[in-house]
């Protein structure tokens, strides 16, 4: 438990000098600091020190804003789990080509993330409309994935291995005679 708090007092740290100002209006005290600390290392508790050090950095490296607990909670399981960012994610999702199953995706809550906010929604609503309903989708399937499920890719659809035999001519025309006949023509 001492390697994790002191992680989460480097993390601070790297976090107060990389976020200055957004690090001082978020912790104006050292008891409203003190809190957020205990509070980042109960939700963290799960995670491996060098892991966390590790989200911290990526913090650092593609973020602009203080990260929450939520977002360090996806920092530090990208490596690991290789999720993609929400925005990233749903651009992956929109332009994913058809069939969805036979492209190869970032990571597969991608894919279900899309397959849960519906492909034709996604495809025929403005992004305003539709990010909301994937983002929703795909924070639920990553905290999902950080609690130990594991999501398997979709499998993609296949060509039959041994097509079957054309029909002959004659063999077509009386095909085709069943048919006008069952539909009355």
């Amino acid at each position: 438990m001492n390697e994790k708090k002191r992680a989460i007092n480097e993390v601070f740290a790297l976090f107060k000098l990389n976020y200055h100002n957004q690090f001082s209006a978020a912790f104006p005290d050292t008891e409203t600091l003190h809190h957020a600390k205990r509070l980042w290392l109960e939700a963290l508790v799960a995670l491996a020190p060098q892991k966390i050090m590790q989200g911290a950095k990526r913090a650092i490296l593609h973020s602009e804003y203080l990260p929450t607990i939520h977002k360090m909670l996806l920092l530090c399981a990208a490596g690991e789990n290789g999720f993609p960012d929400t925005r990233a994610a749903y651009r992956e999702a929109c332009n994913a080509p058809s069939p969805k199953t036979n492209h190869t995706w970032s990571h597969p809550a991608v894919y279900y993330a899309g397959r849960e906010s519906n492909w034709f929604f996604l495809a025929n609503n403005p992004e305003s409309v539709a990010y909301p309903v994937f983002a929703d989708h795909y924070r639920k399937l990553c905290a999902r994935v950080l609690e130990g499920e594991k999501l398997t890719a979709p499998e993609p659809l296949k060509l039959e291995e041994t097509p079957g035999k054309p029909l002959s001519k004659r063999e077509n025309a009386h095909k085709l005679a069943e048919l006008r006949e069952a539909l009355g023509l």
